[in-house]
């Protein structure tokens, strides 16, 4: 019987969903997978950007419940800490929190220029300028982290950052979006792991359901 329980919402189109999940399975938490349904009101207020408060992905453990991603994160790390899903260095797990707390509360106009959609195809796609910039510091980020930690994740092994950040690869993957030769290999990589594959496989079985974010261009 699983010991923990995360509620997700869409796989095709929450990004904090992802996140959730990814750290679990980061962690090797064994855990029952709970989908709300799309037509849900709050799970269509957080897909689409229209609440403040995000209260899924929610896991419950040991009657504990934590509904924010960046909690969600530092409770796995607290319960799995061999996983590793912060660095072991003081130094690192300071730059591994930053750079989360960044996308966690940053990035704006890229949520809402590129949102989220693994079903979706869109080459050619016509950038906001402001979004440009997003995209510029997320790949100085990556680039950082690569350089200063070796690869082939932010911080060597897959951690906390990389589940952060996967929601953004699949973005620029969505999107066709142009990158430096470093950002394009860890976007390759993240989208290559086995736990990638699984969510972005079961996310094509979904129907569709916000016709928002069915952008053509």
């Amino acid at each position: 019987m699983a010991a923990a329980t995360l509620t997700i919402s869409s796989k095709n189109y929450s990004s904090w969903s992802l996140r959730g999940w990814l750290m679990a399975r980061m962690a090797g938490v064994d855990f029952e997978e709970v989908q709300v349904d799309p037509d849900d009101a709050s799970a269509r207020a957080e897909i689409l950007l229209l609440s403040p408060s995000i209260l899924v992905p929610c896991l419950t453990y040991d009657g504990a419940k934590v509904w924010d991603t960046l909690a969600i994160g530092e409770f796995l790390n607290e319960i799995a800490p061999l996983a590793g899903l912060l660095p072991a260095d003081r130094t690192q797990r300071a730059h591994c929190r930053s750079i989360c707390g960044e996308i966690h509360s940053g990035f704006v106009s890229l949520r809402s220029a590129l949102p989220m959609n693994l079903k979706g195809d869109f080459p050619n796609f016509k950038i906001w300028s402001k979004a440009l910039g997003d995209i510029a510091r997320i790949q100085e980020i990556w680039r950082e982290c690569l350089l200063a930690y070796g690869g082939p994740c932010l911080f060597g092994k897959p951690s906390m950052a990389d589940a952060m950040y996967a929601p953004v690869a699949t973005r620029f993957h969505t999107y066709h979006v142009p990158l430096d030769p470093v950002s394009q290999a860890y976007c390759e990589h993240i989208l290559a792991l086995p736990a990638m594959k699984e969510w972005t496989e079961a996310a094509q079985l979904e129907s569709d359901g916000f016709e928002e974010l069915e952008v053509e261009f």
